[in-house]
C-alpha cells in the first residue's frame, strides 16, 4: 500500500522566506499547502513546484490578520491528518516611531505577528501532541533580543514569538514533536517594501539572501537546535547570553527586594 506524502503548511508563502521554505520542503518530498494573500503568486509558485518536484501543492488565499483567515487555516490544521509541518512565517513590519502609526495599524501587525501565529500553533500542536509527531517552525527575528527606536511594535511581537516558542518547547520536551524558533537578521525580502525602511539604507554586507537564511535554518532544525540564529558565527555569544539570561531569572527568585531599592 502506498503512503501519501506528509504535508507542510507554510504561511506567507507567496514570496521571500516563505517561498524558499516551500521550495526546500518540496525538494524533501513533502506535499504543500501554501497560505498567503496574493493568489496569483501562490498559483505561480504551486505550478512551478509541482512541475519541478512531482508533488501536490494546494493553495489557500487568505489574510491571516483577519478572523476569517485565521479560522480557515485553523480548520485545515485540525482536520488534515497528513499535515506534519507548520511554518509560521507570515509577518509584517512597520518601522517608524510608535506614535506615527495608528491604533488600527498596530493592531493589524499584532494580529498577524502574534495572534495568528498563536492560534495556528494551537491548532497544529493539539494534533501533533496527540499523534506524538510533527514540527512547528516559528520565524522570529534577532530584534526579539533587542529593540531600537522605530521598532517597538515589531520587536515586541518578535519577542513574543521567541518566548512563546520557548514555552512550547518546555511543554513538548521528551516527545517526538519538534518546535524551532528561527531568528533571522537583515534578510532580502519584500517586507522592506512596507516597513518604511529601504534596503538601500542598509549595509550591503549585513544582508543575507533568503536562500542562505532558510538553508541555515533547516540545517539548524536537522541538528536539533531549539533556537537558530542563521548569521551568528560565534556560538559562544549565544551560549553566554543564555547563561546570563537564566542566571538573572534564578537570581530573581529571592522574594527580597535588592538592597539598592531599600530605603
Amino acid at each position: 500500500m502506498t503512503t501519501s506524502p506528509s504535508v507542510a503548511v507554510i504561511t506567507g508563502a507567496s514570496s521571500g522566506i516563505g517561498a524558499v521554505y516551500a521550495e526546500r520542503f518540496a525538494a524533501r518530498g513533502y506535499d504543500l499547502l501554501l497560505v498567503a494573500r496574493r493568489e496569483d503568486r501562490l498559483r505561480e509558485l504551486a505550478a512551478k513546484l509541482e512541475s519541478m518536484h512531482g508533488i501536490n501543492v494546494q493553495t489557500l488565499t487568505t489574510d491571516l490578520a483577519k478572523e476569517s483567515g485565521m479560522q480557515a487555516v485553523e480548520e485545515v490544521l485540525r482536520s488534515n491528518e497528513r499535515i506534519s509541518v507548520l511554518v509560521n512565517n507570515a509577518g509584517v513590519a512597520h518601522l517608524a516611531p510608535f506614535t506615527a502609526g495608528s491604533a488600527e495599524l498596530h493592531q493589524a501587525d499584532i494580529a498577524l505577528n502574534i495572534t495568528a501565529l498563536t492560534r495556528l500553533s494551537l491548532a497544529a500542536l493539539t494534533r501533533f501532541q496527540a499523534q506524538n509527531s510533527g514540527t512547528i517552525i516559528n520565524i522570529a527575528s534577532v530584534v526579539s533580543l533587542h529593540a531600537i527606536a522605530g521598532s517597538a511594535v515589531y520587536s515586541g511581537t518578535k519577542g513574543y514569538v521567541l518566548n512563546f516558542t520557548r514555552g512550547l518547547q518546555q511543554e513538548i520536551e521528551g516527545s517526538n514533536v519538534r518546535i524551532q524558533a528561527v531568528l533571522p537578521a537583515v534578510t532580502a525580502t519584500e517586507i522592506w517594501e512596507v516597513s518604511g525602511v529601504s534596503m538601500d539604507h542598509l549595509a550591503p554586507e549585513s544582508i543575507m539572501t533568503t536562500e542562505n537564511m532558510v538553508d541555515a535554518a533547516l540545517a539548524g532544525l536537522d541538528q536539533g537546535e531549539a533556537v537558530t540564529v542563521p548569521p551568528l558565527h560565534d556560538l559562544a555569544l549565544w551560549e553566554a547570553y543564555e547563561t546570563a539570561r537564566l542566571a538573572i531569572f534564578d537570581a530573581s527568585r529571592t522574594g527580597v527586594p535588592a538592597p539598592r531599592y531599600q530605603q
